[in-house]
């Protein structure tokens, strides 16, 4: 987080919410959103600083087969785990660099708004609720042939 990005956060107004009542990605949403972004990308990624700690810690050789598979489908299960987040990550990131180049909160399918509540909900999102079901469609289809 940049001294640029901390001074905007401290520019919105303590409780503020995005409403559906003033002008869509004005400079308040756009700042709400890159802050609930970066805090999410910092949770995450002191979320893996913990886990790489504990997988260090975890090395120990377990003498009981039972006790050592059950550490290994742990590792795997948590190195699973990480690699989503690292995927997360970089949607995190290119919603910031939405933001930073006005297109965040637009369908990339259509154009139009994306939902102020679907946006609080899944701020990565690129697509409207229509044109994510289209395209989850879509997907059926394809996967039923």
């Amino acid at each position: 987080m940049t001294l640029r990005d901390l001074k905007k956060i401290d520019a919105l107004p303590d409780g503020y919410r995005p409403s559906e009542a003033e002008p869509f990605m004005n400079e308040r949403q756009q700042e709400y959103f890159r802050r609930k972004l970066l805090l999410w990308k910092e949770e995450i990624l002191e979320e893996s600083r913990s886990t790489i700690a504990t997988l260090k810690q975890d090395t120990v050789a377990l003498p009981d087969d039972a006790d050592r598979a059950t550490s290994e489908t742990e590792r795997a299960i948590e190195l699973r785990t990480r690699d989503r987040q690292r995927k997360l990550i970089a949607k995190i990131e290119d919603a910031l660099r939405r933001i930073d180049e006005g297109e965040y909160g637009y369908c990339e399918e259509t154009g139009e708004p994306i939902s102020l509540s679907r946006l609080e909900a899944r701020p990565v999102a690129t697509l409207s609720i229509e044109a994510q079901e289209r395209h989850e469609r879509r997907e059926r289809v394809h996967r039923d042939d």
